[in-house]
């Protein structure tokens, strides 16, 4: 029996209706109704992140741009993808779209340097296999799990995008892929088709990634997508759908059933390291090296927010989109007084092991798209935070210190060992007290800056002042006030009185 499974038709991509209804369509019904679409949205950050990209891809190829600002407001006032062209190039491209073809199976190629197929345990980094532990999925490394194939389509854009670098099957060596390292931006809008075409890019651009010639196009427009092997993509498409690995699944009819157990991996495309993510954001680290934002265990996004906004400054390169979105809004085909949303999506890593997937939303008012002064503010509420924080764990040190050794702020008094203090405020953890408060409130401050920065910026040194001192309480509430311990009390608190106002200035 002929297995196929058509991309274009075959329901695949997962999307929240506008009711909130879920539904998995084809590629094709997912770009046509995307005006009716509130999202979609894959079963890990990872996917969500990858199926926008392939549709970015189609949508630009399909569209053959938008080359302006003039043509992008054009697609945008349609307020839907227009179905004729769309469909007349995806009818074209129709036998490129089947997962499961025999001749050229869409995202995939075979290896001659692996021999023997293994599991596709390989392609979910949150399915154990190798020194890679279970994320979130109870499969062990010697279960073989099943893929459906819309499930297996959707992991091998995962992969591609957010493969780890090192040894896979046969022993040959990995690189990362492309949005591994760094954390992801898609400013969203309230329906699908607006999230495509708020990030729809100026293109083609010199901007974007890869030579930008005529040459350039998505993988399934290319016989044999590793011709010619390159390390520089042909240009932006060619990079949205850049294969990091060269993957090929065996698909097998299991009580009438096709399901994909088995596959071929092995090395694809290595891509030079100096090729920016448009998508991500950079900031130079030294010796004129730009970095990716990455996501921290206990630092959230927010508290690195003003940096993005930072169009023109040097040493930072932020995501492609938030350029593209200023210029739409000085060409007023966007108003600046509107607030949108964007989704950061990324991982945490360490050599070849996920630590941890990460999804985060936060509020977009173009205003600081165009105000450099705004930004400048929003600046300030972050560095005022982070002047509390480091006064609050002074605070706590001296705390610790005083309890443990009362005579310490005498010059001939014993003093602690290092070990001792890092352990007792390790237990008291105040400065993740702190955070934990301020995450909300400065989404609040950061909405209401551009109106009115004088009251926002007040209203949040309050809440500072606040979440500093209940998280120091807590803490100082633990405490026995026994006349040895109250003095460390008294002592800390005067000091984190004095920082708070040194933080804080008037």
């Amino acid at each position: 029996m002929t297995q196929s499974f058509n991309l274009l038709e075959s329901p695949w991509i997962p999307c929240t209706l506008y009711n909130g209804t879920s539904v998995e369509l084809g590629l094709r019904d997912a770009l046509v109704r995307a005006h009716e679409l509130r999202e979609l949205h894959g079963e890990s950050p990872l996917v969500t992140a990858s199926l926008h990209r392939l549709l970015l891809a189609v949508v630009h190829r399909a569209f053959d741009g938008p080359e302006d600002c003039e043509a992008w407001e054009a697609l945008w006032d349609l307020g839907r993808w227009e179905e004729g062209q769309l469909n007349g190039y995806l009818d074209g491209w129709h036998h490129r779209f089947d997962l499961l073809d025999d001749d050229h199976p869409f995202y995939q190629a075979a290896d001659e340097r692996v021999e023997e197929p293994g599991s596709v345990n390989r392609l979910i980094h949150e399915m154990a296999h190798g020194n890679m532990a279970t994320l979130f999925d109870h499969h062990l490394e010697g279960e073989e799990p099943a893929l459906t194939p819309a499930e297996a389509a959707r992991a091998l854009l995962a992969i591609q995008g957010f493969g780890l670098g090192g040894f896979g099957m046969g022993r040959l060596s990995h690189t990362d892929a492309p949005c591994t390292g760094g954390v992801v931006f898609l400013v969203q809008g309230e329906t699908l088709f607006e999230t495509l075409a708020l990030n729809l890019l100026r293109y083609p651009d010199e901007k974007l990634p890869g030579r930008a010639d005529a040459a350039d196009r998505p993988v399934w427009e290319m016989d044999d997508s590793f011709i010619p092997d390159r390390s520089v993509p042909l240009g932006y498409l060619d990079y949205l759908t850049w294969q990091n690995r060269r993957i090929l699944f065996f698909p097998e009819t299991v009580n009438g059933v096709v399901v994909v157990r088995r596959m071929t991996e092995a090395p694809g495309l290595r891509l030079k390291k100096d090729v920016l993510d448009p998508m991500q954001h950079y900031a130079d680290k030294g010796r004129g090296t730009l970095r990716p934002l990455s996501f921290r265990e206990g630092r959230g996004l927010w508290r690195d927010s003003a940096a993005l906004f930072q169009l023109r400054a040097r040493g930072f390169r932020p995501p492609r989109q938030f350029d593209w979105l200023a210029n739409l809004v000085y060409e007023d085909c966007l108003a600046s007084h509107e607030t949108r949303r964007y989704l950061a999506i990324g991982m945490s890593k360490s050599r070849a092991k996920v630590n941890f997937y990460r999804s985060e939303r936060m509020p977009l008012p173009l205003a600081y798209l165009q105000d450099e002064h705004l930004v400048a503010r929003l600046k300030e509420s972050l560095e005022m935070a982070e002047g509390v924080a480091r006064q609050l764990w002074g605070a706590a040190r001296t705390l610790a210190t005083l309890i443990l050794s009362p005579e310490a702020d005498r010059e001939e008094g014993r003093k602690p060992a290092r070990e001792d203090l890092d352990q007792l405020t390790s237990q008291w953890a105040v400065e993740r007290r702190y955070w934990v408060h301020l995450e909300i409130p400065f989404l609040v401050t950061m909405e209401a800056l551009p109106d009115a920065p004088d009251a926002a910026l007040e209203g949040w040194q309050e809440t500072l002042r606040r979440a500093a001192w209940q998280a120091f309480d807590r803490v100082t509430n633990q405490v026995s006030h026994a006349p040895q311990k109250l003095k460390a009390v008294v002592r800390s608190r005067g000091q984190l009185a004095a920082g708070i106002a040194k933080a804080l200035p008037s």
